[in-house]
């Protein structure tokens, strides 16, 4: 007798063959005896056993269950299901943050004396955790050009055993060559580790493409209003368990509540993703034409190095752009203060456009030598681009330009 006889036929369908626009509102919801339509929110630390030998046998993992909710929870198993499902992967694992799901790849799959080859392009504090705390524990890591495909070859070495990136990169949409990065870490027996936080899997699916592991800030566009704190990791379920151990003995876990806003946040991510872009490649477009800005990055443009592979792996060009306008950091500065409509936040992925200078905000923790690797310089901007009416964004645009002319 199946544990769910309490549903009917119409209430155990199977949505693995639907399509991700479906899977993202319907997958991983296990009605219970109550018969939600909506995801409840399983506000519990612990859960009861109907005997001593069930909850012996719970605690060995002999039979499925909940023991605590640092290791399970039924809503956020729910968000794991389905972004697992989005990500076409067998398992997926909840964390706190983005920064802990990839801190917990890292320190479930990584021991002292391994090696790391990661990509210059990536947010500022993934590089601290690579350069600063991981070699505190005997990880050493090289950094290389995102798309410099022979310095990828290079760094690798008979102890490297990841190679870490993000594609499209943060903030200057480079874009990596996923299948060619593939061949290179099966070749050299490492793992290919993604974050795919910009593209979501709606745009971008990097396991299809060869990537052993995917990772997400969840606090970005899966959320999509701003809202919470949370990350996930999706690959193999081999490597997934050991994310999950290292997940439930150091206990960085995502809270029920936070799910919950995520599994909302999936509801809509479909038609938001294709809204963000299309607003983002409508702006990317017309700053592109100003003669106050000095160059445009996003790969939507037939302008930007990397157009046509974009173009090849990603369903869209995401929501995301940068661009450097003509001085330095005061005009920058003047540009970001002239705004009205625009927020000035570091956070992106929301349905409010957002504003930032990244030398001083995101990747203010790099030293000078370390910007000009990754191209962050002083009159550099990043907009995550919103869903307000495109109109109202190239009007406080407009506002920022006349602020520097």
């Amino acid at each position: 007798m199946s544990k769910y006889d309490y549903l009917g036929e119409r209430y155990q369908f199977d949505y693995s063959a639907t399509e991700l626009a479906t899977q993202a509102i319907r997958m991983g919801h296990q009605r219970s005896p109550e018969m939600e339509h909506a995801e409840p929110i399983y506000t519990t630390s612990s859960y009861v056993f109907n005997s001593a030998a069930e909850a012996a046998a719970c605690f060995a993992g002999d039979i499925p269950g909940n023991v605590y909710s640092r290791y399970t929870n039924p809503t956020v198993h729910m968000f794991e299901t389905r972004m697992a499902a989005l990500e076409e992967g067998e398992r997926a694992v909840a964390t706190a943050s983005g920064m802990a799901a990839i801190l917990s790849v890292c320190m479930s799959l990584l021991k002292a004396g391994d090696h790391v080859v990661c990509s210059r392009s990536v947010f500022g504090t993934t590089t601290t955790i690579f350069s600063k705390y991981l070699a505190r524990f005997g990880v050493t890591t090289d950094f290389v050009a995102l798309t410099d495909l022979p310095r990828w070859q290079e760094a690798i070495k008979p102890e490297t055993k990841m190679l870490f990136l993000e594609t499209p990169s943060n903030p200057l949409s480079e874009v990596a060559d996923l299948a060619a990065l593939s061949q290179l870490a099966k070749a050299n027996d490492c793992l290919l580790v993604v974050d795919n936080c910009f593209c979501t899997p709606i745009i971008q699916q990097p396991l299809k493409l060869g990537a052993d592991i995917v990772v997400h800030s969840a606090t970005k566009f899966l959320d999509g209003q701003g809202r919470c704190m949370g990350g996930v990791v999706v690959g193999p379920a081999k490597l997934l368990e050991e994310v999950h151990i290292y997940m439930r003995a150091a206990g960085p876990s995502m809270s029920p509540f936070n799910a919950w806003v995520f599994l909302k946040g999936l509801e809509t991510l479909s038609l938001r993703m294709n809204a963000h872009c299309d607003n983002a490649l409508a702006l990317a477009q017309w700053l592109d034409a100003q003669p106050e800005i000095e160059q445009v990055f996003y790969a939507g443009l037939e302008s930007h190095p990397q157009h046509t592979l974009a173009k090849k792996q990603q369903k869209k060009f995401g929501g995301v752009l940068a661009f450097r306008v003509k001085g330095g950091q005061e005009q920058a500065w003047n540009f970001i203060d002239a705004t009205r409509v625009v927020s000035l936040t570091a956070n992106l992925g929301d349905a409010k456009t957002t504003i930032t200078h990244p030398a001083t905000t995101t990747h203010c923790r790099l030293s000078a030598e370390e910007k000009v690797q990754a191209g962050i310089s002083d009159n550099l901007i990043r907009v995550a681009v919103g869903l307000e009416d495109i109109n109202d964004l190239i009007t406080d645009m407009q506002r920022g330009i006349d602020a520097i002319k």
